[in-house]
This record gives C-alpha cells, structure tokens and sequence, in this order.
C-alpha cells in the first residue's frame, strides 16, 4: 500500500481496466469527508470513451495523458443540485453568488483530495490537472454543464505504468507560522530554497531555458503575468455566464 509520503504524479498508465465498482466504492468512501452544511457540494463526471476524451483534451492544451488515461474524472463545484432540491422543497435558494462558488470549491476540493489518497492506497495512479480552471468555458460546453457546476480539478486515473523520482517539497520552517504571520527575509529565502535550487534536475532546468535563476522559469515560462491575467478574465467571465457572480 502506497502512503502519502511516497505519493508520485502519474502521467503513464497500464493498459487495463479501472472497473466501475472499484471507482464507485472510492466515490463512497469519499463522501465521507468533511462538507459544508453536509450539503456534498459537488458533482463528478467520469469520462472513459475515447470520444469524450478526445473532445476534453483541448481545454488541457492536449497532455497525452488525457486522452492515454482509462478514465478522466472533472469534479466540480455544484450548487446546482442543492439549489433545484430547494426549489422542489418550497425553499428559496440564494446561492447564485461568489461566496456561494468559494463554499463549493472548497467542497469540491476536499472530495477530490480524499478521492486521490484513497486511490494512492489502492495502487491507482492519477495527475491532478491544473489546467480545468484555465479554459473552464470548453470544459463546461463539452460536458454541458448547467448554471451554478463549475469545473474546478480533473484527474486522469490508471494503473501506473511508471515510477518518476519523488519531486521535491520545501521543509516545514518554511509555510508554517507559530501565532502570526512572519513575512521572509532574504536570508528566510536563501534558507528555504537552497535546496530545491540546487538540484542536479532544476539547475538543468535553467541551462536548457537559458535563465539565471528558478524563479524565473515560473515568472517568464510557465506562469507568466500575461497568461495568468488573460486567464483570470476568461475565468471571471465563465463564472458570470454559469451565475455565480
């Protein structure tokens, strides 16, 4: 049985078969976590034809593992069932809100988190996208989502069929805080940081992309400012459009 100490993305998966009951008994064992109001403000959608793969690909700029996966899970903040249960139980529902969305993200990410540490303790594999909420507008056309269910996290799921190395973790001193907050210092950075810098992998990282440092891989290559506030409109607007603000 694998723990979380071991925990490894998987982009590679076996040929064979996530059956039906296996992945239901895992949907039940996680509806057992923790959820605002007991409400399970959150819906999944089970992808397995090659079809939809196919069609769902593109909202995650084409990583071969969407569409080599046996099955890909798009979970999603859903205040769309509470609020027709309302309506269908003489209540007045008042959840076409931010703060509504914010309640069943939260839902809906701690479902998928407890999805993903029941899966590692049955030897399943998966990738946790973080591309669902770049381009959520295909997502939610492919999979006709209805106001008030917004995608918020997709993971490809199989058996592994890969090992990759352990990726890095900064040390504990460096995100936990005794009573209050206390900002870093350059020193605190130079601390923290040293040595996820100087890793054999990472040095090579900033060779073949021709920058100084790692931070700047992530500022000017993988999140750039550009990219980030091109995707924030698009977000917004999505979140307009399925009536959460």
């Amino acid at each position: 049985m694998k723990t979380i100490s071991t925990r490894r993305t998987i982009r590679k998966y076996a040929d064979r078969e996530v059956s039906e009951d296996l992945l239901n008994r895992l949907f039940s064992e996680a509806a057992r976590t923790q959820t605002m109001g007991n409400l399970q403000l959150y819906s999944v959608v089970v992808t397995r034809s090659e079809k939809m793969k196919e069609k769902l690909s593109p909202a995650h700029f084409n990583q071969p593992m969407v569409k080599q996966a046996p099955v890909v899970l798009t979970i999603c903040a859903d205040f769309n069932r509470t609020s027709t249960w309302a309506r269908n139980r003489m209540a007045n529902p008042g959840y076409d809100n931010f703060l509504s969305f914010i309640n069943a993200t939260t839902d809906a990410l701690l479902f998928t988190q407890t999805l993903c540490n029941l899966m590692d303790e049955e030897g399943l594999g998966y990738c946790y996208l973080g591309t669902t909420v770049y381009m959520p507008q295909m997502i939610i056309d492919t999979l006709r989502l209805p106001q008030l269910v917004m995608p918020v996290a997709t993971l490809t799921v199989g058996w592994p069929a890969e090992e990759p190395p352990l990726s890095d973790r900064l040390p504990n001193a460096s995100f936990v805080h005794s009573e209050t907050y206390k900002d870093y210092t350059p020193a605190d950075i130079d601390t923290y940081y040293q040595e996820k810098e100087s890793l054999p992998e990472n040095r090579h990282f900033c060779e073949i992309n021709q920058k100084e440092t790692l931070a700047q891989i992530f500022t000017d290559i993988r999140y750039t400012k550009k990219d980030n506030e091109a995707m924030s409109v698009g977000l917004l607007e999505t979140l307009k459009r399925q009536g959460f603000l």
